[in-house]
């Protein structure tokens, strides 16, 4: 009985969740540059406009037959037993429970990427391309794939093993171990990632020496900040969409630049932009984030912790032989409200970081730089800069444009 009301949860869980996402698409489409205001009046011409609106229609209803895809999808493995036979197969080939479970859950991932395949190659060369923004060539897209697959297996796969051997080893008090391994992988990739990571899908070089260098180590020197290393990073291998991030903290702090942003915005634009991301780590908004992401994942933990070796998790998803595995997918569907809760806290407080990484740039270098950055990337983007409350409050990291210019200009 209990089990039937975990399965019936989690089948009101995914489409009350999948009803929300598409009414919130529906509304951010139906405000799509609505009434512009005086000061984004400039940031579209007449063409960009146009282009801007079938760009934001294509993608709508793109993601509308997608969402529902996937939607009929995970029912249909719900109510026809597609978690089951998966299981039973698994159980035909070992009687490890590491093994189990590194092979459903691999047998899960590769199924869900082949089924995704084709809506990211019609996302990338009809929708992207028809647009102008595609740069990937067909052997880029593949090679992305595979390398994907491959740390899949590697990272995923052997961090699933540990904690699948950390429950049978260390019983309830597993989480305390998987969340200390958790916690070095996460620092470990916080401080490396643009060397170790990054380079497998990306060529990185270090900024060239001229009056861009100059300027910025000019400016990071009058904020004390110790920049050494400036990186650009070949973006227009797959589009000509433009960004900037800082990443790594201590010795291991870099800032890169897209070669695309080099392109779109000239020196005083790019210095700007560079001040918002120095202003993020003077604010120490990236340790932060660190930290908040480990206190979310230890919480996480410790509740599978309290639920994990109860076999209704397993007959929720529709398993028949409770397993770890199974127990672990069925949490992964039940705790997703509260994962949505917590995005939204995280979001919330990642837009107020935003607003502090301006006031940075702005008090540290000039507002107006900072602004023209931003329209431009917009319009190169074909941003949606009349984005529904409810969608922003749902989803954006990021103010929208037209808050972040009033901010600067106060």
């Amino acid at each position: 009985m209990q089990s039937s009301l975990l399965f019936y949860c989690i089948i009101a869980i995914v489409v009350i969740q999948y009803l929300i996402e598409r009414y919130l698409e529906f509304l951010n489409n139906k405000s799509f540059l609505k009434q512009l205001p005086e000061e984004l009046a400039d940031v579209y011409d007449q063409e960009a406009y146009i282009k801007a609106k079938a760009y934001q229609q294509a993608n709508y209803r793109f993601g509308n037959f997608q969402s529902l895809f996937s939607l009929v999808l995970t029912l249909t493995f719900l109510f026809f037993g597609g978690f089951n036979a998966i299981d039973t197969w698994v159980r035909g080939y070992t009687e490890s429970p590491t093994v189990m479970a590194v092979l459903y859950f691999g047998l899960l991932f590769f199924g869900s990427s082949l089924l995704a395949i084709p809506f990211n190659y019609y996302q990338t060369f009809v929708i992207e391309t028809e647009f102008g923004f595609n740069k990937t060539n067909k052997k880029t897209f593949l090679l992305d794939i595979l390398k994907g697959w491959l740390l899949a297996f590697l990272f995923g796969g052997g961090l699933l093993a540990l904690v699948i051997w950390f429950l049978q080893w260390a019983g309830p008090n597993f989480w305390l171990y998987v969340w200390a391994t958790f916690v070095l992988v996460m620092v470990f990739a916080n401080l490396f990632y643009s060397k170790l990571i990054v380079p497998l899908f990306n060529k990185q070089k270090p900024l060239e020496h001229g009056p861009l260098k100059t300027a910025i180590e000019k400016y990071a020197k009058n904020v004390g900040f110790n920049l050494q290393n400036i990186f650009v990073i070949d973006g227009s291998k797959r589009s000509t969409k433009a960004n900037a991030y800082f990443s790594g903290f201590g010795k291991q702090k870099r800032v890169t630049l897209f070669d695309t942003l080099l392109n779109d915005l000239n020196q005083e634009e790019i210095i700007a932009v560079l001040a918002h991301e120095v202003g993020h780590y003077k604010r120490k908004h990236i340790l932060f984030n660190l930290f908040t992401s480990l206190l979310t994942t230890g919480f996480t933990l410790y509740v599978l912790s309290l639920f994990v070796n109860s076999p209704e998790l397993s007959l929720a998803i529709g398993v028949k032989t409770p397993s770890y595995h199974a127990a672990l997918l069925g949490f992964v569907l039940l705790y997703s409200p509260i994962s949505t809760f917590t995005g939204l806290i995280m979001n919330f407080i990642s837009r107020k970081f935003e607003f502090q990484a301006d006031d940075f740039a702005k008090e540290t270098y000039a507002a107006q730089p900072l602004i023209s950055s931003l329209k431009k990337l917009s319009k190169n983007n074909l941003t949606n800069l009349t984005p529904h409350p409810a969608y922003v409050f749902m989803h954006y990291s990021h103010p929208p444009l037209l808050e972040r210019i009033r901010n600067l200009k106060a």
